[in-house]
């Protein structure tokens, strides 16, 4: 627990610095960027494996950069092999337009059958970038070592960075005054919670040589920015939860288009999505993904719609390919031309999560330790919508993630104490733990203490509960949170 809380310190440290930058209550820029990484990991027996990360990074002070990652398996014999953790770092430029990134990575997961262990990865890292205005590209060496396993292994890899700028308001403020009308926190314009099925073709075989299922079900979510009138940009993040392949996930970065039939809010459009997946029996080799799909989205009010999607996926490295039909619920964030916005409470909150006697494919049970990341972002005072992801990093489920979104409600006493509860569903496998099909819910009450207006220490308790495994399990959960302010649509 105590590696945990500094884990969550780090992820959330902007908040402190934010805090105190942002008394004023005035718009607030950061410099940020994302970061995509390519290099080539050797595990045992002189395999390759070739791992893509994924990072976005904010500079709360000068020189300072911390965020989010997620590593996973683009090549070699080990799709399905993801991690998620945070990343902190110190960005200097040396000279002229030659910049230095050096820093550490920490995250929990794993998955295909590699030797991973708990899930614990570190990643030390030296990068060197050349600044050529619009992107950022450059050289990497980095170690990636699981501690509690057999993987070590240095390289170097290539990088490319997209300058980026997080921009928000001091939680509680009422005052718009300073905006300029770009979009607040990470810049998505909307999001989405997706449900989904594929249909592999009737002679596909898993990885274990058994055939597939005729119809896999998943669930996840997508976040979307604007480009243009009709282009937009996308990441998505899908878990399995019925056909018996728990522990099979993908993550996408995509883009799309959609134009307007007639004046009726009808939208037809089409994306192509590129990523990673695998695990669970899906036969998807060295994990690289992609999808292209139709797109019909229907309105359903001003600030909800539904999009009804059909495509095909395929893995190139692997046997799995298949059609695929999905649903999604659209929620849009950004204020409306012509409407007044209004400051909407957003929260981010790293830490660690116990789940206690949680039961094993093998028949066992026992304790497994994750690394949890949410994001909620508030419909009201109290009420608000989360999304959520624990990856284990101890307790021997090495690969064990789960991805959850639901609604909770936060209630404060004025006096720095504050109370809260959530219902979450989702999915979750891996790691040898006995999640059936993949489908999870997870009931959770927590108590806090607010350390400053924009950061808490929180402390939960609840239960994780498969619908068709013997999954049964109390949670304990440790969080930092931070908390800020974007306009929002009232």
């Amino acid at each position: 627990m105590r590696a945990a809380l500094r884990l969550a310190a780090l992820l959330c440290a902007p908040g402190l610095a934010w805090a105190q930058s942002g008394m004023d209550g005035g718009w607030r820029d950061r410099p940020a960027f994302g970061r995509l990484g390519y290099e080539t990991v050797t595990l045992p027996g002189d395999e390759k494996m070739g791992l893509v990360g994924m990072t976005y990074l904010v500079q709360p002070t000068e020189g300072l950069c911390l965020g989010p990652a997620v590593y996973g398996a683009a090549s070699g014999q080990r799709g399905g092999f993801f991690t998620v953790g945070a990343e902190g770092a110190l960005c200097t430029r040396l000279y002229g337009p030659l910049n230095v990134v050096a820093g550490l990575y920490v995250g929990g997961g794993g998955g295909a059958a590699a030797p991973q262990g708990g899930g614990l990865m570190l990643r030390p890292h030296v990068d060197l970038l050349w600044d050529f205005g619009p992107l950022r590209a450059g050289l990497s060496w980095s170690r990636v070592s699981f501690p509690n396993g057999d993987i070590g292994s240095n390289q170097f890899g290539v990088i490319l960075d997209a300058p980026l700028s997080f921009s928000y308001l001091q939680v509680g403020q009422s005052n718009l005054a300073s905006w300029r009308g770009q979009s607040g926190g990470i810049g998505f314009d909307r999001i989405l919670a997706v449900a989904g099925v594929y249909a592999p073709r009737g002679h596909s075989l898993g990885v274990s040589g058994t055939p597939l299922p005729s119809h896999i079900g998943y669930v996840g979510a997508r976040a979307e920015t604007q480009l243009g009138p009709s282009l937009y940009f996308g990441l998505e993040a899908n878990g399995a939860a019925s056909g018996g392949v728990d522990g099979y996930a993908e993550v996408l970065a995509g883009i799309g288009t959609a134009v307007p039939l007639g004046d009726s809010g009808v939208r037809l459009g089409g994306r192509v999505a590129v990523g990673m997946g695998g695990g669970g029996d899906m036969p998807t080799g060295g994990g690289l993904l992609g999808k292209v799909a139709l797109d019909l989205n229907v309105p359903l009010s001003r600030d909800f719609s539904l999009g009804l999607e059909a495509g095909w996926a395929s893995a190139p490295q692997g046997d799995f390919s298949a059609p695929f039909a999905s649903l999604g619920l659209r929620w849009a964030l950004d204020p409306l031309p012509g409407v007044p916005s209004v400051p909407v409470r957003q929260e981010w909150s790293a830490g660690a999560e116990m789940f206690f006697d949680a039961a094993r494919k093998t028949g066992s049970e026992r304790d497994l330790q994750s690394l949890s990341f949410k994001y909620s972002r508030f419909l009201g005072p109290q009420l608000y919508l989360s999304g959520q992801v624990q990856s284990a990093y101890q307790g021997g489920a090495g690969g064990f993630t789960v991805g959850l979104f639901g609604i909770g409600g936060l209630w404060r006493s004025g006096q720095g104490l504050l109370g809260g509860a959530e219902l979450l569903a989702g999915a979750a496998g891996g790691g040898g733990v006995d999640s059936g099909s993949g489908a999870v819910v997870k009931p959770m009450a927590y108590v806090g203490w607010e350390l400053t207006p924009a950061t808490s220490l929180r402390l939960g308790a609840g239960w994780i509960k498969s619908l068709n495994g013997e999954l049964s399990s109390p949670a304990l959960d440790l969080s930092m949170v931070f908390a800020f302010d974007v306009p929002g649509r009232p």
